[in-house]
């Protein structure tokens, strides 16, 4: 039995045939448990705080995921109790690259997923910031 409901999950291949896209995704979350708010996560190295794959989306956002991972496990929950992700682009043309990378992470998760394109992050090598909201689930 699943902690969370996942209300209406949906694959974004069905969604945007036109997109090369592969993510699962779904309208809401009901979670139960102490609520874990992520940070929005960049390629930045947490410890010596180093921007980390200048000019490269989609591997900016696989570090933003292998940060986003690491906090959870820190906090005590996982990447499977993720409910509500939030993307930043600087570029709409980096969508499907950021989107890939991402959903490698969250294949099978379907959390709630809004993406939005902004003028620009905190630095101007920062192409793409991933914020996540997940649950340290209650024991069963």
């Amino acid at each position: 039995m699943p902690v969370h409901t996942r209300i209406r999950p949906f694959n974004t291949k069905d969604t945007y045939p036109e997109q090369k896209l592969n993510n699962d995704l779904c309208q809401a979350v009901v979670a139960r448990g102490a609520t874990v708010f992520v940070r929005g996560q960049i390629a930045q190295d947490l410890d010596t705080r180093e921007s980390l794959h200048i000019g490269d989306a989609g591997a900016q956002a696989r570090k933003a995921m292998e940060n986003i991972k690491m906090l959870l496990e820190e906090a005590g929950s996982d990447l499977s109790h993720i409910c509500r992700v939030v993307v930043y682009l600087v570029d709409i043309r980096y969508r499907e690259a950021v989107y890939t990378e991402m959903g490698k992470y969250l294949q099978g998760v379907f959390p709630v997923s809004t993406g939005l394109v902004v003028s620009a992050l905190a630095r101007p090598e920062w192409l793409v910031e991933i914020e996540a909201t997940a649950v340290i689930p209650d024991e069963a």
